[in-house]
């Protein structure tokens, strides 16, 4: 599906696309409200009344992604409850032998993320991703999301990459559509980000949906 013969740099999201998005959905979805929930004496259902709002609300802006703006808000140590479950923090299948590929076939891998510096640092601590890669770049170093064109403006500064020839893998169909409307070349999802969860149907999306990063890494 990637036309390797026009790719030099290939930017990719890390959770939901190298990393199994398992690990958050259960964090955000499953721990968290748990922890607020016996901080405070109240049912899990309860916290997740109030924590959902508040969620919803930042949804998509670089707060949404702050780890810091969580603790403050929730008053969780969330590094420290990401770390006590660090266990479930893994590649997605196929991702390292991608990566592998990309840096055997030359390409130039930059990994472009929203997550927090905390995270980040959590999860480059428990997967071998660095030696993979060309460069880290979070968002919460350039001050907008990965949703706002002016990430994508910053980065290629940052890269001096040509556009007609630099692809985005991305689990996040709202990224996906930034990064395409700021014109890179090709840009894709992830069918499976969770592999607890069933895939995407293709239908469902209007970018194409890789499943198994190896099957579509470049030969040499």
């Amino acid at each position: 599906m990637i036309d390797w013969t026009r790719t030099d740099t290939v930017l990719l999201d890390m959770d939901g696309t190298l990393l199994d998005l398992h690990f958050d959905n259960a964090f955000w979805l499953e721990l968290v409200p748990r922890r607020y929930a016996q901080d405070r004496g109240i049912s899990t259902e309860s916290a997740r009344a109030q924590v959902e709002p508040m969620m919803h609300r930042v949804r998509g802006t670089l707060q949404w992604y702050c780890l810091d703006y969580w603790r403050e808000r929730l008053d969780i140590d969330i590094v420290a409850l990401k770390r006590a479950h660090a266990h479930l923090i893994r590649f997605r299948p196929g991702a390292e032998a991608f990566l592998g590929a990309l840096k055997k076939a030359g390409k130039r891998a930059v990994l472009v993320t929203n997550a927090h510096h905390g995270s980040l640092g959590l999860k480059l601590e428990r997967v071998p991703l660095r030696g993979y890669l060309d460069r880290v770049i979070s968002s919460h170093d350039i001050g907008v999301a990965k949703e706002a064109r002016a990430f994508w403006e910053a980065v290629e500064v940052l890269e001096s990459f040509r556009r007609t020839r630099t692809v985005l893998l991305d689990d996040s169909a709202a990224v996906l559509e930034t990064a395409r409307n700021f014109g890179l070349q090709g840009v894709y999802g992830i069918a499976r980000p969770d592999t607890t969860r069933r895939p995407l149907h293709p239908e469902s999306s209007e970018f194409p949906l890789l499943e198994d990063l190896a099957a579509v890494a470049p030969r040499s």
